[in-house]
């Protein structure tokens, strides 16, 4: 019975170590993020300015350049050979939309498939244009997003200054102190609505207000026609090892001794808010 009794004590007392044992173990560590060359959101501007052409140009424009040969060679050539991809929409401050979310580039297959669900139905614009709100939704999209990169962009393209939202300064500063670099695709095109709006010198803008960062640049669009080869060459100089490749187009960096009224968009505006209210 004593030696009975032993063995009993001797069970409970490996029951009661493994209990504890389990108790105690931290919990299992969640799956790594995958590593890539490039993590970017691309953040395309469909406000009431752009004309249903304009917004079908765009999403066809960049899905033909993620399958063009030189773009996926640029992604296949880099250091890891892939890169993580996200298209948003943008209008107003909060009018944002996913198109196609975060998605793993390998080579032609992949860019293939990114392409297809964004050229698989069309959506139509929203009001007000703020490039304030779009950079702070776009930033917000690299948290927790399953991939690391030490190069993070934000590749805004827009037809007219801020006019809605937080000032544009004040969200590209938090964006740059996060380390992610903006660079831009001002489209001065005049074909949709909202004449009064544009900006003449919306490259400009870009460059005093918009772009920032380490090597930001950014590539106006004066014509519709130059769109497929703009995005095309901008995309290779942002998913490429980093490394200025021949130049096709003028490509413009940031001076950050000029001045700029970075509120040209807000005033333009309130302009027009009061030719309408008054009498």
């Amino acid at each position: 019975a004593i030696a009975a009794s032993s063995r009993l004590a001797r069970f409970g007392a490996v029951v009661l170590t493994l209990v504890t044992s389990l108790l105690v173990m931290p919990p299992k560590a969640q799956s790594a993020d995958i590593e890539v060359d490039v993590e970017l959101v691309l953040a395309v501007d469909v406000s009431r300015s752009m004309s249903p052409r304009e917004l079908e140009i765009q999403r066809r424009g960049y899905a033909e350049a993620l399958t063009s040969r030189e773009v996926v060679s640029a992604i296949t050539g880099g250091l890891l050979g892939r890169v993580a991809v996200q298209y948003v929409e943008w209008a107003g401050s909060r009018s944002q939309r996913i198109i196609v979310d975060w998605t793993l580039i390998r080579g032609l297959a992949e860019a293939q498939s990114f392409a297809a669900r964004l050229t698989a139905h069309f959506d139509s614009s929203m009001r007000r244009t703020s490039i304030s709100g779009a950079l702070q939704f776009a930033a917000r999209q690299f948290d927790g997003n399953g991939f690391q990169s030490y190069r993070r962009i934000i590749d805004i393209s827009g037809d007219g200054p801020n006019n809605h939202g937080r000032p544009v300064l004040a969200a590209r500063g938090e964006t740059l102190a996060r380390g992610i670099v903006i660079n831009g695709l001002p489209l001065m095109t005049r074909e949709g609505l909202g004449s009064q709006f544009y900006l003449k010198d919306l490259d400009e803008y870009y460059r005093h207000c918009v772009i920032g960062g380490p090597g930001a640049f950014f590539l106006p669009v004066l014509d519709w026609q130059q769109f497929p080869v703009a995005v095309r060459h901008k995309l290779v100089m942002e998913l490429a090892t980093p490394q200025a490749p021949p130049a096709i187009m003028p490509i413009y960096i940031r001076n950050v001794e000029d001045s700029y009224d970075c509120m040209i968009g807000e005033k333009i505006w309130e302009d027009f808010m009061d030719d309408w209210i008054s009498p």
